[in-house]
Parts: structure tokens; sequence; C-alpha cells
């Protein structure tokens, strides 16, 4: 959904309109003097993103598994007295929230090693994750104007310069627009011509008079 690292720790399902099929990004979690709070998303605004039924699927399977856990925590802004309690998902093994330095020592790096893969400073952050959302959003034809809505950017301009050399080229826009009205025809199954129908020449030499 190209949630920040700090919206993941704060996503709870009781956020979800499954009506209309939208995730509410009304939170994050932040550490502030080394105590954990919430606060509003990046920006102090809150944002809704679109929400696939594959991607809902998963948390929903995990809440069954791992129940949602009530977590109390004070707001980092205005009021610092207000407190809020949600059920949130991303818990540790006692019911408490990871910060990020624990969540990714501890779970995002040891987790290439355990899946083979080289994990890269720098690049293979969960931050990626993010990546990953927008790359896909402008491949399938996202406007510029709507990814930075999702993301939560404060301007379309920003977000065309993170993320314009992912845009597909105009001449692959085209193209894939042109196939759409005019379906290309299936390709021929392929035959293999050098298998004989019947003895070859060389056996009819062998088996003949």
């Amino acid at each position: 959904m190209g949630l920040r690292q700090g919206e993941i720790f704060a996503f709870t399902l009781d956020d979800v309109d499954r009506e209309r099929m939208v995730y509410h990004v009304n939170r994050q979690v932040v550490t502030v003097r080394g105590k954990l709070k919430f606060k509003l998303p990046k920006g102090h605004k809150t944002r809704v993103v679109p929400m696939g039924r594959g991607v809902l699927a998963d948390p929903d399977d995990y809440a069954e598994n791992f129940p949602p856990v009530e977590v109390t925590l004070p707001w980092a802004e205005d009021d610092s007295r207000k407190t809020e309690t949600v059920k949130l998902l991303m818990v540790n093994a006692h019911g408490g929230l990871y910060t990020r330095q624990a969540f990714n020592n501890t779970i995002w790096r040891p987790t290439f090693t355990k899946a083979g893969l080289t994990y890269t400073e720098g690049q293979d952050g969960m931050h990626a994750l993010r990546h990953l959302f927008a790359s896909h959003m402008l491949a399938r034809g996202v406007s510029i104007k709507e990814l930075a809505a999702f993301l939560g950017h404060s301007s379309e301009a920003f977000t065309l310069r993170v993320y314009a050399h992912l845009m597909p080229d105009s001449y692959d826009r085209a193209r894939l627009a042109i196939d759409d009205l005019f379906k290309p025809r299936p390709e021929p199954a392929k035959t293999d011509d050098t298998a004989p129908d019947g003895p070859s020449e060389r056996q009819a030499t062998v088996h003949g008079p």
C-alpha cells in the first residue's frame, strides 16, 4: 500500500473500509526521546489508499493466528497527555511495539539471510516496499497526481522527481494502448517440420529388398 515504516507499525484492521476497499492512514509510530508515540503521518495529514483484496487477505489471515493487540500510546503532537488505544498487528512476542532499529536488526535483515538473499545497505531497507508500490502503480498507468496522494507526498512535483525514472516511456504506453484496441494475433503453435511422416530414406534403404 506504499506505507512508510512507521505507518506499517501503526497498521490496524480497524482503519480498513471493506466496502470501499481503502485504508485510512491515520497515524504512524515514532520514537521521541526514547519513547514510542503515535503521530500523524508525515506532513501532518492523513490520507486514503486503495487496497486490493489480495493484499487484505494476508493481514486477515495473520490476525486469525495472531489476534491484534490493544496498544495504548501517547500522541507526540498537540496535547502530549492525549493517549489512544489501537489494535495493532505489528507487535513483538511480548505484545509490545518494535522500534525501527529493533525491527530492522531482529526481523528485517535476518529474513534476507534466511531467504538466501544478500542485504545491501541503503537499497534493501523496508522503504524498498514503498518504491515497489510506486513503480508498479506507474507501470499500470496510475497518474503522478494519484500516486502523490496515495504516498502522502507534499506535492506532485516531488513525486515526479523521485519516481520519474520508473515511468514507462511514451512508446511503451502507446504500444500497450494500441494492443488494447487491436488485439495481437496469437502466435501459431510451433511444429517440428523435421519429423518424418514415415520411414526415412535411410530406413527404407536398410529395410528394402
